[in-house]
């Protein structure tokens, strides 16, 4: 058996704030249990849900040096859909309404005891693996420890490491100083070819420059990290090191995104029967949200944090002439100030076109994915993007920018070959988008049978987890050996 560990800062059901918590609540489970005995770490966040915390046992704790103190480290345990999870209990450290404070400071010296404790209860444990997959800044610090002091005991030495970037846009950085006296690495450490960037100390960086592999959420975002737009200032790095860089796509989880199981929605269907059923939803969510019930309008669903990144200045910039077609919006999610309130002005100037709901609910973002006729996602940079592999799932036709993930997952439509699964433009330009949304409602209101091919090939494809699981276990091969 080869063992995997992961180490990460989230994961689903246990704690979730984006992304990265499905990857690594859904990989595990679908890494072949026959040869691979796989299991994560992750904090014990005091937010966590009674629930989640009633499924945990107390095994054993100890205490670590750590930033001139002794700190107490607690383990606990539990088993969810066949993979052992490890949490590292410290109520200092994890404690608050949220997993992640504002304070940067505060969030490195948290991430980097959580990188430190994560290694040292292995022996405690007795589980020895082949392989640590570390994910996103907050365990960068893992490699460029186990490089810097555990390596040097029989236990750890050979031990590897995967670094996965989820998004490179966050990269634990801060003064050198004050990371050196937090993390007790030695100055060595803290040079342009290890931790240093541009005068500060960058954890995301020490994880990229110590692991064995470096991963990222996409093909396609894998090649563009290494050029100066999308590279964060890490792209020299990333070139350096590409070599050993690969992008692996992001799965979903095909039982819980499932429109004919999904108890979120009203009426169920699938790829046979969409035709007459998915209507029923579009309808029930119009009643329910204040749109006019309006069968032919192309409802367009936006489900999405609501930031510059998703490009949404893209849309407040044509929002007025997109209002003026047959087309109706629907809108969940929180953000910047500025795009909460640039929605709820449109829903008050556009009654009935534009609904605008500002908060997020698990419960109706399935409603969305299940009821409209198509989803907009025009980012300015997507490593993967989980919403377009969601949306086709349930029929609901993908309108993206070619970038990242978003590139790699969804196929253009070509009504000459009468290919593709959704509808794409390249520049990030607002009437280059507003030009792809009025290609789609063309379809969509002259070409219906057209229309519902693209929904055919959309709901065949395959995003489900098993595909990129495949995937990271060629890697897992490549680096154990």
């Amino acid at each position: 058996m080869k063992k995997i560990l992961f180490v990460a800062s989230e994961g689903v059901p246990f704690i979730k704030t984006g992304g990265l918590a499905d990857v690594v609540g859904s990989l595990p489970k679908c890494i072949d249990k026959k040869y691979y005995d796989v299991r994560v770490i992750l904090p014990k966040y005091v937010c966590m849900s009674q629930e989640m915390k009633d499924r945990l046992n107390y095994k054993t704790h100890f205490y670590m040096d750590f930033h001139w103190q002794n700190q107490y480290v607690g383990i606990l345990e539990a088993e969810y859909d066949d993979v052992t999870y490890y949490f590292i209990d410290n109520e200092y450290y994890f404690n608050g309404f949220k997993p992640y404070s504002d304070n940067t400071l505060f969030e490195i010296e948290k991430f980097a005891f959580f990188s430190k404790a994560a290694l040292s209860i292995l022996p405690v444990i007795d589980f020895r693996p082949d392989l640590i997959h570390c994910h996103d800044w907050q365990t960068g610090l893992v490699p460029v420890y186990l490089h810097e002091r555990f390596q040097g005991s029989d236990f750890y030495r050979g031990i590897k490491t995967a670094m996965t970037i989820h998004n490179l846009k966050f990269q634990g950085k801060w003064s050198i100083k004050e990371v050196q006296d937090i993390t007790g690495l030695p100055m060595s450490f803290f040079t342009p070819d290890k931790l240093e960037a541009y005068k500060d100390a960058n954890l995301l960086k020490g994880g990229i420059v110590y692991a064995d592999a470096v991963t990222t959420v996409s093909e396609t975002y894998a090649d563009e990290i290494k050029t100066p737009f999308y590279g964060e200032a890490l792209d020299g790095l990333l070139r350096a090191r590409s070599g050993d860089l690969r992008g692996i796509v992001n799965g979903i989880d095909y039982d819980e995104y499932n429109p004919e199981t999904d108890k979120y929605i009203t009426h169920p269907f699938n790829s046979v029967n969409f035709r007459k059923e998915k209507i029923k939803n579009k309808r029930a969510l119009q009643a329910d949200f204040g749109l006019n019930q309006d069968d032919k309008a192309l409802v367009i669903g936006v489900v999405s944090r609501l930031t510059d990144q998703k490009g949404f200045d893209l849309v407040a910039y044509v929002m007025d002439e997109l209002c003026q077609d047959n087309i109706q919006l629907m809108v969940l999610g929180t953000g910047e100030e500025q795009y909460e309130n640039m929605f709820r002005h449109f829903a008050w100037k556009y009654p009935g076109k534009v609904s605008a709901q500002i908060y997020y609910s698990e419960a109706v973002s399935h409603r969305v994915y299940a009821s409209c006729d198509a989803f907009l996602m025009p980012s300015l940079f997507e490593p993967c993007g989980l919403s377009q592999l969601i949306a086709l799932r349930y029929g609901t036709v993908p309108i993206v920018r070619e970038t990242g993930g978003l590139k790699d997952t969804v196929e253009p439509y070509n009504e000459f070959e009468s290919t593709g699964t959704g509808f794409s433009f390249m520049n990030y330009n607002a009437h280059e988008m507003l030009g792809a949304v009025r290609y789609a409602e063309k379809i969509f209101y002259d070409k219906k049978r057209e229309w519902n091919k693209i929904i055919d090939r959309g709901m065949a494809a395959d995003f489900s987890w098993q595909v990129s699981a495949r995937k990271y276990q060629e890697m897992y091969d490549w680096l154990i050996g």
